[in-house]
Formats: C-alpha cells, structure tokens, sequence
C-alpha cells in the first residue's frame, strides 16, 4: 500500500513525506499541558470499531522546555513513562538535539520549543519513525 505525501506546514515546521501505510483521515488541533502549548496534526486510519491513531506530530511551546532533559521530563510526565526506565537513545535532529524510542522521537528546536514524533509501531517500523522525524523541520531554515 503506497500513500506517501507531504505532510505540510505545522506551526513553524514543515513536515516532510511520510511513508507509506499511514491512515489518511488527518486532524490538526490545538492544546495546552501542563504550561506547555501544543500545535499537533494526527493522522488516522478507521477501523471496525472506530479509529486508530498511527502517527501525530506535536510542536510544544513553553518556557520550561529549556533544554533536552527538561524536554524528556515534560514528555515523560505527559505520556506517563517511566523515566528511570523509559528507553531512548542520542538522536542527531538536524534542527536540534534530540531524543528517539522505539514509538517517539523528539527534539530541542530552539529553546522554549520541542517536536515530537509519536507512532504505532505496529504500524510504522524504527527506519520510517527516524525518517518521519527527520523531515519534520523547522520552515525558517
């Protein structure tokens, strides 16, 4: 199943081609936790008994966010991980340090804002999450 296309502008970012197999029933939406705002675009697939969520991409703002490990305790709080055993590795953004997971990715963008990058894995393998990632940019550049 091919369905790959653009993923469009996202508050400041422009996101990049994404793979192939992602629902396209697309959603954008905007919120607020915890301090932090969040500009975030979904993309889902219907279901027999709904839908289900495969990939959302998340721009946050806020002034706690003022490095990478305030970014991963923001996140961690968030998502309800447990950062003591919440697996993640270096990840190299080209707009920023960053962190990647087996279902996310997120980076510093400046300071005061972060992206995240979160899939299912059952539907977006560990290659895709990276190169979803990596094409999320900043539009600036």
């Amino acid at each position: 199943m091919t369905n790959e296309h653009d993923g469009g502008e996202l508050d400041g970012f422009h996101v990049g081609e994404l793979p192939g197999g992602i629902g396209d029933a697309v959603s954008d939406f905007g919120s607020e936790w915890d301090d932090v705002s969040f500009a975030s675009r979904v993309w889902e697939r219907q279901v027999d008994d709904g839908y289900r969520v495969d990939l959302r991409v998340h721009v946050l703002r806020g002034e706690r966010l003022a490095d990478l490990d305030a970014v991963r305790e923001f996140l961690s709080d968030y998502l309800e991980r447990d950062p003591d055993t919440w697996e993640l590795a270096d990840f190299a953004h080209p707009d920023g340090p960053g962190l990647i997971g087996a279902a996310e990715a997120f980076w510093l963008a400046g300071p005061g804002v972060a992206v995240t990058v979160l899939v299912d894995p059952e539907v977006v393998d560990a290659d895709a999450l990276r190169s979803i990632a990596v094409g999320v940019v900043s539009s600036a550049r």
